[in-house]
């Protein structure tokens, strides 16, 4: 090596010193990135009876491949070129950084590939999706928390070959006391979600596209983060939930066990209605709805009222959109029904005076502003 050195000083010795540096290091990193294309070729080769997931890495790798054998040639040509031993220094510290940063690049796309062919197994659209919820939710979880670990192990890494950095890392390990307890509380949120992260994944209280009723509001789970989860409400807004709140209040869940539900439809109506009849036309309505799953369809007389009897009519959806749809159709259809065939049987307001007596204009109007009242109009 060291003649080799003197050789080159000896042939170039009339050129300027950075214009020498220069040559080398275009030299070296023309011969990487020739050397990293053939040797891209062999592990393609290679990896052609493999797997996906081989296959898929070699080819995700290309570049950071290349990238790595141009550091190690110019981090070993930086000993050559004629630079004072600070430049030398300097250069061989950037490379040893951009290093660290290539592997943690390289981990992160390994990971992500492997999860996204673990994940094609299972189909979110199905109709019976509570599996593929549950592993959907455990890889997305995992991964983030993954690269958040990668993240702070590699930002360690390089904080590490500073000099000044490490004396003051361990100046802090010797002192630990007030200063550590500083910096724990400054990162108790973050260190507090991650591990509520990893808690989520292994317990699974929620999962991608659960329907949940939290803080009053109904909405789906759209995306579940490293720090926070995204709820989709029923109009289109988004609720951002801290990971954490999921270990420590209560919600509630309405797809634990499975996608379907059973959504109620409460009445208000007269003595006189026939439920029978309520019974046979929930039937036809359900039976010609798409939006019924076949299971459940019944009329419950619930209480009964000084002025009105509650009935309550449950039915059964694939899913909470579905199942709010039929809601909102069965109500309708069954309104609609008992308006145009027992107008009677809507609530109403009974008045009988005494035999042979008959109200006054202002006593009606009086009864009717009274009526108007009970029922809650304007």
């Amino acid at each position: 090596m060291s003649e080799l050195v003197h050789t080159i000083d000896a042939g170039f010795r009339w050129l300027p010193d950075w214009l020498i540096s220069i040559v080398l290091f275009a030299v070296v990193i023309a011969a990487a990135a020739v050397i990293s294309t053939y040797l891209h070729r062999l592990f393609t080769r290679l990896a052609a009876n493999r797997d996906m997931f081989w296959r898929s890495l070699v080819k995700r790798l290309e570049l950071p491949l290349r990238l790595s054998l141009i550091i190690i040639a110019c981090w070993l040509i930086a000993f050559v070129a004629p630079l004072n031993a600070q430049q030398s220094g300097i250069v061989r510290h950037l490379l040893l950084i951009g290093q660290i940063v290539l592997a943690v690049l390289a981990t992160r796309t390994a990971i992500h590939i492997w999860l996204t062919l673990y994940l094609r197994r299972f189909k979110l659209d199905s109709e019976d999706n509570l599996l593929a919820r549950k592993h959907v939710t455990q890889s997305r979880i995992l991964e983030r928390v993954a690269t958040t670990l990668l993240l702070l192990v590699g930002v360690a890494a390089i904080l590490m070959t500073f000099d000044g950095f490490a004396q003051f890392g361990i100046s802090l390990l010797a002192s630990a006391g007030a200063a550590g307890l500083v910096l724990g509380l400054a990162l108790q949120p973050l260190l507090k979600n991650i591990f509520a992260g990893i808690q989520l994944a292994i317990t699974q209280p929620i999962r991608i596209d659960d329907a949940l009723l939290i803080e009053g509001e109904w909405g789906t789970v759209e995306e579940i983060t490293s720090t926070y989860v995204v709820i989709k409400i029923w109009d289109w807004r988004r609720m951002i939930v801290p990971l954490s709140y999921f270990m420590e209040k209560p919600f509630q869940n309405w797809t634990r066990d499975g996608a379907s539900l059973i959504g109620s439809v409460m009445l208000y109506l007269d003595y006189s209605v026939p439920l029978d009849i309520i019974r046979t036309e929930l039937k036809k309505i359900v039976e010609a709805s798409p939006l019924w799953d076949r299971n459940i369809a019944h009329v419950q007389l619930t209480e009964l009222r000084e002025t009105n009897i509650e009935v309550r009519i449950l039915v059964t959806a694939r899913d909470a959109p579905r199942a709010f749809d039929l809601r909102c159709e069965v109500r309708e259809k069954l309104i609609a029904f008992l308006q145009t065939q027992y107008p009677n049987a809507l609530p109403r307001i009974r008045m009988q005076g005494n035999p042979g007596h008959e109200l006054s204009a202002d006593q009606m109007g009086a009864a009717n502003a009274g009526a108007g009242a009970a029922a809650g109009m304007p």
